[in-house]
Order: structure tokens, then C-alpha cells, then sequence
């Protein structure tokens, strides 16, 4: 018999939710199986291993089509750890260790989103020297209500008031919310379904001021509000458009200047301890680690600036960590953090702090990409103070209107409020007088996330969550303001020898 366990604990407002289907292919001679499906913070010796839900139980056969869905509140943000455990059931008893364990599978939610369809398929393991077969997961995002709809409306002989006349929507299916509407001076009320009938007779408003109806016994209304115009249109989320193949660019950039310190002394920023990550790789770990879920082939562009190259010492603020010009992509996160450590040992630590060359470095890729199918993120790890703030302005202005995020991790105890001033939370970044179409920086000092207590893991899964939370909106900001729409999703997966479907809701 087969069942699945899933485990999920979150302090934070779900961006999207999403149901798992559950599909296995065994290859043993096995008739009984069941399936755990747990959430595993086990990269945390605080944190534990939370069972979610079990599988249907399902018998004879060695290619279970499991039927029982899972709803798991997604966020791009996090990596969101799971493990999948497959027994053999012999019994109703639900004590997993009265069963057999036949293996386990270990991912994480992005893996499975950010894969082709949102369809992932792995080896099962956990029993050395034994094949135990193949699990494929599939999920799909829960349907809630994507329309957004766009009113415009004229007032006609309104009371004369001494100031600028507003107009505030109040949506309400509560008594409180109601009283709130019933306290105002003037109101009136209509429906969805009235206002969809667009420019009529019926959408014309009396404005009633309810003091003034009270006291006045000819008291007719206070003008009139019309309907101009009435449109809806369905809303695109960000996980539309990985599904239909979008792919998340992922490049790093990392200070090499002077002011880190001598590498070889343990006062340095770049300094390698063997028994813990430095900032500059704990930092390219907490973010790298959920980007690369987005990327098919898990290949990143790694970069260099501020150093002396060898043989001639040239100083140079875009140089492949791997050495390699024609080639500067590494294979995967732990790729690039051996490319930085190779670095350290061939490049001269130098200056200045240039940010405009890793800008438009990545631009030059995402100008040629704009159809929708990639998205680029620059993540900048720096340590000091930058020296051509003009000329990165005007590279992050142009980089606005292009597929692509920049993010800015500080490390070391520098001031940053150039870093915040490029942020443009506040005020927009603007160079020679153009605003920048979107806001596409985000900016954290390291130095926030450090936990006292040593607690690394969690210290750098706050400083990624913070980081990545803006990418998902600054996306589909792009898609949007360019009329891109996500491509179709592929159909959904069909296991071998089934031809019935899963519903969808």
C-alpha cells in the first residue's frame, strides 16, 4: 500500500497555494505500498521533521497513481525542504516502523514548481546499493479569482465642499465593514453585475448624504455619480509563466577590492575559514540556492570586479570567476563558490568600486531575451562604498526596462546609503533626468541578518526571504507594462497505461 506525509510550518502569508499529485513507478516485486509526504527543516538541528499527510493506500500494483491531493502554501522566497517516503503496508496499524521502508526522496517545493510543466521526476533512495524505483511530482497552482477590473467615473452637481472631492470604494461582507459605509456623508451602493453593464441608464448614482436626508423632508440627493466605463481583465501570476517555461537567469558578482583585507588573514571579508562559510559565501548560498530551482541546466554566469588580473595586472570590473572569457558559467551553486575560491588565489585585491560593468554585463543578455521566455537576476555582493554611483544610476535605469532584478547584499560594516539611494524604495532612481520605469534593486546589509546565538541557517534563510521577496512582483511588472503573456502550460502528466484525468480546481 502506498501513502504520502507532507509537513509545512510558515509564518507567513502565502503568495500562492498549490496541489501535488502524487504519480510512482516501482520496479521491485512489492503489491502493497504507502507513501509519507513530509516538510523537513532537518538543515536546521533546531528545527524537525513535520509529517503532513499520508497517501491513499493502494494495492497491487507496482506503479501506484496516487489520487489524493495536497494544498501547500507556496513562497518564492524560501526554500521550502520536503521529503516523500515510500513503505510497504502490511497492516492498518499507523506506526510507520510496523511497515517496511522501501526509500525516500528529498527536494524542494521550487524544484518542483521550477520544473518543465511543474513535473519533476526523481530517483527514490535511502537504502544503499538498492534501486527502489522512480517518484514523479506534479502540482498545480490552486485557481482563485484573477480579474481585475478598471471603472471610471464623472460626478455631476455635487454639494459645494471647500475642499478636493474624493472618491473611496469600500467592499464590504461584514456588519462592521457596513457600519463603516453607513457613518459616511455621502454614498450609494451598486453590484458587480450593475457595473458590468457598463455606460446604462442603470449605472447613474444618486449621492445621499444621510444627515441632510434626515432633516430635509424635500431633500432629493447630493449630484449624481455615472459610470464612464467598465472593463475586466484576467491577471497573470508570476508561477503562469514558469510553468509556460520561463527560465530565471541567475549571475553573482563579488567585490574583489582592497578593502576586504588581505585574504590570508582571518580579519579579512574573503577570508576562508575551513570550518565556516565567509559573509560573501554564506550570502551567494541563501540566495543561489533558491534561484538555481528556476534554471533548467543550472548553469551561472559568475563575475569579478575591482581586481588585478593576472599575467599583466590589469585592472578589471567584469572578469570571469572561472578564468574563462569566452565561457564564465559555472555548474551550479557550489560551481561558483569553488570559482570564487580560485579567484582569491590567482587575482590582486584592488579598487576601485564599480558597479555599472556587472550591470550592464547582464543588461547586454536580457536586451537580447525580451519575449518573455527568460528573466535575469544580478545578485552584487559587495563590502564598501561606491565609486561610480552617476554611471550605475544610468545603468540601472536602462536595465529597468529590460527582463531583469538587481539585488545588493553589504557585507562588512561599511556605511551603505549609496546602496540604499540605489534601493529607490523611497525615491525612485533616476539619471540625466529619466526615472527608472520600474523599481528593480533590492538592497540588505549583511550585517542585519547575523545571528548571535551562531544560528547561520536560519540568519540566511531571513536574509533570502527578504531579498527575493520583491523578484516575483518586479516580474510579472515587466510581463505586464510589455503585453507579454506566459506561453501555454504543457497537459497535464498522464502516468503509463492511465487515461482517465485528475480534476483541476
Amino acid at each position: 500500500m502506498s501513502y504520502v506525509t507532507l509537513c509545512q510550518v510558515s509564518c507567513s502569508l502565502p503568495v500562492l497555494r498549490w496541489f501535488f499529485f502524487l504519480h510512482l513507478f516501482y520496479r521491485l516485486c512489492r503489491f502493497l505500498f504507502s507513501l509519507v509526504f513530509c516538510e523537513d527543516f532537518s538543515d536546521d538541528a533546531l528545527c524537525c521533521i513535520n509529517i503532513f499527510g499520508r497517501t491513499e493506500v493502494i494495492d497491487n500494483t507496482l506503479n501506484p497513481d496516487f489520487v489524493r491531493k495536497y494544498i501547500l502554501d507556496y513562497f518564492f522566497e524560501e526554500k521550502q525542504n520536503l521529503r516523500f517516503d515510500l513503505y510497504d503496508v502490511d497492516s492498518k496499524s499507523p506506526d510507520l516502523s510496523k511497515h517496511d521502508f522501501l526509500g525516500q526522496v528529498f527536494c524542494t517545493l521550487g524544484e518542483i514548481v521550477g520544473s518543465p510543466a511543474s513535473r519533476l521526476e526523481k530517483p527514490l533512495g535511502g537504502i544503499p546499493g538498492k534501486k527502489c524505483g522512480t517518484i514523479i511530482l506534479s502540482a498545480e497552482e490552486l485557481s482563485n479569482c484573477r480579474d481585475s477590473a478598471t471603472m471610471q467615473f464623472c460626478a455631476n452637481k455635487l454639494d459645494k465642499k471647500d475642499f478636493f472631492v474624493f472618491f473611496v470604494f469600500l467592499h464590504f461582507t461584514l456588519l462592521s465593514a457596513l457600519s463603516l459605509i453607513i457613518q459616511t456623508f455621502f454614498y450609494f451602493t451598486t453590484s458587480y453585475r450593475e457595473l458590468a453593464r457598463g455606460q446604462s441608464q442603470f449605472n447613474v448614482y444618486e449621492v445621499i448624504n444621510t444627515k441632510k436626508k434626515m432633516k430635509k423632508k424635500k431633500y432629493v440627493n447630493s449630484g449624481t455619480v455615472t459610470l464612464l466605463s467598465f472593463s475586466v481583465e484576467s491577471e497573470f501570476t508570476f508561477l503562469d509563466y514558469i510553468k509556460g517555461g520561463t527560465q530565471i537567469n541567475f549571475t553573482v558578482a563579488i567585490d574583489f577590492t582592497a578593502s576586504n583585507g588581505n585574504p590570508s588573514q582571518s580579519t579579512s571579508l574573503h577570508y576562508m575559514n575551513p570550518y565556516q562559510l565567509n559573509a560573501y559565501a554564506m550570502a551567494l548560498k541563501a540566495v543561489g540556492e533558491i534561484i538555481q530551482d528556476y534554471d533548467s541546466d543550472k548553469m551561472f554566469p559568475a563575475l569579478g570586479f575591482g581586481a588585478k588580473l593576472p599575467p599583466d595586472g590589469r585592472v578589471s570590473h567584469e572578469f570571469p570567476l572561472n578564468g574563462n572569457l569566452e565561457n564564465p558559467y559555472c555548474n551550479g551553486i557550489e560551481g561558483i563558490l569553488e570559482a570564487y575560491h580560485e579567484s582569491l588565489k590567482t587575482v590582486q585585491l584592488y579598487g576601485p568600486t564599480n558597479f555599472a560593468p556587472v550591470v550592464n554585463h547582464v543588461a547586454r543578455y536580457a536586451a537580447a531575451v525580451q519575449d518573455g521566455s527568460q528573466y535575469f537576476v544580478l545578485l552584487i555582493i559587495t563590502d564598501g562604498v561606491i565609486s561610480d554611483m552617476a554611471q550605475t544610476k544610468e545603468a540601472i535605469v536602462n536595465a529597468a526596462k529590460l527582463p531583469m532584478s538587481i539585488i545588493i547584499v553589504g557585507v562588512g560594516q561599511a556605511e551603505f546609503d549609496a546602496m540604499v539611494e540605489l534601493d529607490g524604495d523611497d525615491i525612485r532612481v533616476s539619471s540625466r533626468g529619466k526615472l527608472a520605469e520600474r523599481d528593480i534593486v533590492q538592497f540588505v546589509p549583511f550585517r542585519d541578518y547575523m545571528d548571535r546565538t551562531g544560528n547561520h541557517v536560519l540568519s540566511m534563510a531571513r536574509l533570502a526571504k527578504d531579498v527575493l521577496a520583491e523578484i516575483p512582483d518586479q516580474f510579472i511588472s515587466y510581463m505586464k507594462t510589455r503585453g507579454v503573456k506566459p506561453n501555454p502550460a504543457p497537459p497535464p502528466y498522464t502516468p503509463p497505461g492511465h487515461t482517465h484525468h485528475h480534476t483541476q480546481i
